[in-house]
């Protein structure tokens, strides 16, 4: 049996300030759980729980498992966010 190579890691979006090409940071959030509970009967239900919380300390199994719904963390909405702020590089129009 074979094993699974992982390849590296790569940056979604370089920073490119003072010519250096290092990553930017950015942070992760879960959100909103979305699994479908009735999904075995053709329904559709979710729980109502409205953001992970972790059950555990980072690098435990309770990590990954809220404690609110129970459900891992997969489940949830995951969202990014950003710490740079997007600058608008165009040159204004003046209509004159």
């Amino acid at each position: 049996m074979k094993k699974r190579q992982q390849a590296p890691r790569r940056c979604e979006q370089p920073l490119r300030s003072n010519g250096s090409s290092s990553c930017a940071r950015r942070g992760v959030r879960y959100g909103e759980c979305q699994k479908n509970h009735a999904a075995n009967i053709g329904g559709f239900a979710v729980d109502g729980c409205r953001e992970f919380m972790a059950s555990g300390e980072e690098g435990t199994n309770g990590a990954l498992k809220c404690a609110a719904c129970g459900c891992h963390r997969n489940f949830h909405r995951r969202e990014l966010e950003s710490d740079e702020s997007s600058e608008c590089t165009s040159p204004s129009f003046t209509g004159k």
